[in-house]
């Protein structure tokens, strides 16, 4: 197991070199393409004449005009050890490890902005995953012990209305029925749960349940197809024939086995959801990652793109290798090489 856990996390680690290589290299051909000197897009402006001494200066500053490899190992350094940040007009900034660089647009440093940006993201994750995992998996486990029956016919309808219907009609809808129509959440603006937790759980209650209702339903129906594939096997029989008790049969031998799979798409599915969630965070008004990124979009802020990407490349990837702890744990042959 030791061993399993080690390659996996040195794995990881690669990738996660390989995806700050990757975003760094896209991120500094976008300017050459456009032909606009990548000083535009990390002050958002152009202080002096392109071909002027003073702008050759600011390059140079910000280290353009050194090779890409040199311009990496100023970023990757920048992020592991931290670094001062001037734009050669303004006071320097001492940008202390992990440093994503400074947004000259917003005067502030990107580390602070996603920071304060996170927990509104991450709470409305990790909820969402509990609902639609739990909700997801009940509800496709009933159906397989009684397929065919009304409650597999009522399960799977469902699931099938829920996956076809996009955040951006149910988020709306949600808002229209316990906002707007039966007041029960009443305006509700988002507060970090350090602060006041009934105000927190509030404001997520909406957006859990939107994000939910459209995982939950692919959740249902991929455990519905791999439970009824795995109560016909033999080991199932087996099982029954030994005299155990139906709840120690489904959920012991058949869910056991039938949600490996799960396991790996909710890692993959929770990661991708951290660094996608826009049209939620606009939807419910919270000012998490998604908002965020699109923001400096439209700004065209590079250093605020460039470390919502990188963080969210990194929680892709460290959920991934948490699945595959937990894949080890729940089928132990997959440490077998």
């Amino acid at each position: 197991m030791i061993r399993f856990i080690a390659v996996r996390l040195l794995g990881a680690i690669v990738v996660v070199w390989l995806v700050s290589v990757v975003t760094f290299l896209i991120f500094q051909i976008v300017p050459t393409l456009s032909h606009t000197s990548p000083v535009y897009y990390y002050i958002g402006k152009i202080p002096f004449p392109p071909d002027s001494i003073q702008m050759k200066a600011l390059t140079h500053r910000f280290g353009f005009d050194l090779p890409l490899y040199a311009q990496y190992w100023h970023f990757l350094s920048g992020i592991l050890f931290g670094q001062t940040i001037t734009d050669g007009v303004s006071t320097p900034i001492q940008c202390s490890a992990p440093c994503f660089g400074y947004s000259f647009r917003q005067h502030q440093l990107v580390g602070t902005m996603m920071a304060t940006a996170a927990p509104v993201t991450i709470s409305m994750c990790i909820g969402a995953a509990i609902l639609w995992l739990i909700g997801g998996v009940a509800v496709g486990t009933f159906s397989a012990l009684k397929p065919g029956s009304l409650v597999d016919r009522v399960g799977m309808t469902g699931s099938l209305a829920a996956v076809s219907l996009p955040i951006f009609f149910t988020g709306p809808l949600l808002l229209l029925i316990f906002e707007y129509t039966l007041g029960v959440l009443p305006d509700v603006s988002y507060l970090p749960i350090t602060q006041d937790p009934a105000q927190w759980l509030r404001s997520m209650i909406l957006p859990w349940v939107s994000l939910a209702f459209l995982f939950g339903a692919l959740y249902a129906r991929l455990t519905r197809s791999n439970m009824i594939e795995t109560m016909g096997e033999d080991y199932i029989r087996t099982a029954r024939a030994k005299g155990l008790s139906r709840p120690t049969v489904i959920v012991r031998h058949g869910l056991r086995a039938a949600i490996t799979p799960i396991v790996t798409i909710f890692g993959i599915d929770l990661g991708t959801l951290v660094g996608s969630t826009v049209i939620t965070e606009t939807v419910f008004n919270l000012r998490g990652l998604g908002y965020l990124s699109i923001q400096a979009i439209q700004q065209s802020d590079l250093p605020v793109i460039l470390g919502v990407t990188i963080i969210a490349a990194v929680v892709l990837v460290i959920a991934n290798f948490i699945v595959d702890i937990l894949y080890a744990f729940i089928d132990p042959r997959v440490t077998v090489y």
